[in-house]
């Protein structure tokens, strides 16, 4: 059964014809989203990570000098100081990352990826594009036409 399907027919029963729209764009969204990370997390898992802890190796790898302050990791990923502070603890028990006081601003803290951090990165980032990057379940064109739609939804919140 379609439960995005079903709860649509159930809002059309309860005479919210017009809003079920948006609903099932909602719930499906939301639905194909857990699908996505839970394909991910599977491939990231053998490398003793999660994709959120990729995400901040990543995002250290991208970087300028390999390293940035966890306020900025927190703002680039858009989570919580306290999913920073979680990710980058593993992360450094982990030997992938260690934390430093800031170069200019004492008060803050600043993540820089080591040299294993970047082996792990490189190697995760091999088997992702191997795997659910280089399938995502879309033919090419549904999946460039899945980024100009999310795209739109983005711009409409103010994510640009």
């Amino acid at each position: 059964m379609d439960l995005v399907a079903e709860a649509r027919r159930q809002w059309r029963a309860h005479g919210w014809e017009g809003p079920d729209r948006g609903m099932a764009a909602v719930i499906s969204l939301m639905r194909a989203q857990q699908i996505v990370l839970s394909r991910l997390e599977d491939v990231v898992r053998p490398f003793g990570l999660s994709y959120a802890r990729y995400e901040v190796l990543m995002l250290l790898c991208f970087s300028r000098r390999g390293s940035l302050p966890l306020a900025r990791i927190g703002e680039r990923l858009q989570v919580h100081p306290a999913s920073v502070t979680g990710a980058v603890a593993k992360l450094e028990a982990q030997a992938l990352l260690v934390r430093e006081r800031h170069p200019d601003d004492g008060r803050a803290v600043v993540a820089r990826i080591t040299e294993q951090g970047r082996r792990v990165a490189a190697a995760s980032t091999a088997a992702l594009n191997a795997g659910p990057f280089a399938d995502v379940g879309l033919s090419d064109d549904a999946a460039e036409q899945l980024v100009e739609v999310i795209g739109q939804l983005r711009r409409s919140a103010g994510d640009f």
